[in-house]
């Protein structure tokens, strides 16, 4: 645990070992940082289990295999799967000299998961963050009414439907058609293998294939809601105020320290383990800039609430950055409330203009 002098982080942090175990010793000279040690016991673990429920689906399907499969899938492994991937789409796990084994996680292990190889990045690290949720981001939330069900089903239609057509086209128009030709290569090659075993066993292909690819982007979709529910219509290209962090939250602990997302919008090039550490070390800003922050929930629970309106759960959770002047529930409300609605374009621009 690590604190200031008001707020405690029980959010994980490193802590140096003084020695290692012989698998970690195999791995440590081929891996850039031992911080990431956890990325090599999640990947070994998922190699152990999911191929081989995979293979039994398509040899002897059984319901109750295919049960436990999307069980062990999406309940325990798919947010620290997504996570690992999502750190190691920033920061490559292997040194340049093992460098072809960072395709092992999003080619080998992603596709069991309901994501495509390549698409990950290409949007994520090529788009999402360079567009930082502004209206050139194709998750931009900005255009949609936050806390409204309707406006959610409307924002994954589109990325679930063309979602793929548009970021190619991004990609295209910036000029990044290496990033654009992997991305293509990566969805063709998922439907291509996907199909082809559907064939075969079209009941195995629906549950390793299409259900994954279905659940794993409605979750990413509506944890990217969440992250970017409540942006202020003056400033939306800024961070603190564009993005939401949450703290002392499971789900840090099971998925990298996730939850700090503003500060991973300020540096994403920052290691997860430093993440609590630097939102404790920049707290004022964080106040300053009246930035959003939770205490236990994670994004899933936000977007949960917000489609059902419950914005005095999420003021129960609210974490007060100035103790010095607090808000009532009222202004949280109020405050809250004023964050997720619709910011149609002319709002900040003419905001930036006036600056």
């Amino acid at each position: 645990m690590i604190s200031n002098a008001f707020l405690q982080i029980n959010d994980p942090v490193y802590r140096a070992k003084e020695s290692y175990s012989w698998l970690d010793k195999k791995f440590l000279p081929v891996i850039n940082d031992p911080r990431d040690l956890p990325f090599v016991h999640l990947t070994l673990a998922l190699v152990l289990i999911f191929p081989a429920l995979a293979v039994w689906l398509f040899v002897d399907f059984s319901w109750w295999i295919a049960a436990v499969y999307l069980f062990l899938n999406w309940a325990v492994f798919l947010g620290p799967f997504i996570l690992m991937l999502h750190n190691t789409s920033h920061r490559s796990l292997f040194k340049n000299k093992f460098k072809r084994f960072n395709f092992f996680i999003p080619w080998l292990i992603g596709p069991l998961f309901g994501e495509t190889p390549e698409t990950y990045y290409g949007h994520h690290i090529a788009m999402h963050h360079p567009e930082n949720n502004l209206e050139s981001d194709l998750s931009s939330t900005m255009k949609y009414r936050r806390d409204s069900k309707w406006g959610f089903f409307q924002y994954f239609c589109e990325f679930f439907f063309i979602g793929l057509v548009e970021l190619v086209h991004y990609l295209y128009g910036k000029k990044r058609s290496p990033i654009m030709r992997r991305v293509i290569i990566g969805e063709l090659s998922f439907l291509a293998l996907g199909i082809a075993l559907s064939t075969l066993n079209f009941q195995a292909g629906l549950v390793v294939f299409w259900l994954p690819l279905f659940f794993s982007r409605l979750m990413m979709m509506a944890g990217n809601w969440a992250q970017h529910a409540f942006v202020d219509a003056q400033t939306p290209d800024n961070c603190y105020r564009n993005s939401i962090t949450c703290i002392n939250s499971p789900y840090n602990k099971k998925c990298f320290n996730d939850g700090y997302h503003i500060g991973h919008h300020v540096r994403s090039s920052r290691h997860w383990t430093q993440m609590p550490e630097d939102f404790l070390n920049n707290i004022e800003t964080y106040a300053r800039e009246k930035a959003i922050v939770f205490r236990t929930l994670d994004f899933t629970s936000v977007w949960f609430l917000l489609m059902w309106k419950k914005y005095k759960t999420l003021a129960r959770f609210y974490v007060q950055l100035d103790p010095n002047n607090p808000l009532s529930e009222a202004e949280i409300i109020a405050l809250l409330k004023q964050r997720t609605r619709k910011i149609v374009q002319r709002e900040y621009v003419e905001q930036i203009a006036l600056a």
